[in-house]
């Protein structure tokens, strides 16, 4: 392999390996505590995740609507979490499948 190719190689797995943080920074962080979300508001670029995380005592279900199509994270049990992507631009009503008075909006732009 030439030293061109090489230095390229190198060049994209540095890229690779410096990239994942990155990404794993842009990622906000939400709490589920005393049956409600920490964030009432939540302004987001595209492409931007939330991490749902539940510091409550009891079992969540957090959903919203993305892109058309249910996002549902599913049975969270205390001190689980999980994620979801907001790709598009638009505003988000997030809800809690368990209890209907947690409520969060996100904003993407």
């Amino acid at each position: 392999m030439s030293s061109k190719y090489l230095h390229a190689a190198l060049g994209l797995g540095l890229m690779t390996a410096f990239a994942s943080p990155v990404l794993a920074q842009d990622a906000v962080r939400i709490s589920q505590k005393g049956k409600q979300f920490s964030e009432k508001q939540l302004s987001l670029t595209s492409g931007q995740s939330v991490v749902f995380v539940n510091d409550d005592s009891v079992a969540h279900n957090v959903y919203t609507i993305v892109k058309g199509k249910k996002q549902d994270l599913g049975l969270q049990k205390p001190s689980e979490e999980g994620s979801i992507a907001f790709d598009s631009a638009g505003t988000y009503r997030v809800r809690c499948a368990i209890h209907p008075k947690m409520k969060m909006v996100i904003k993407v732009e």
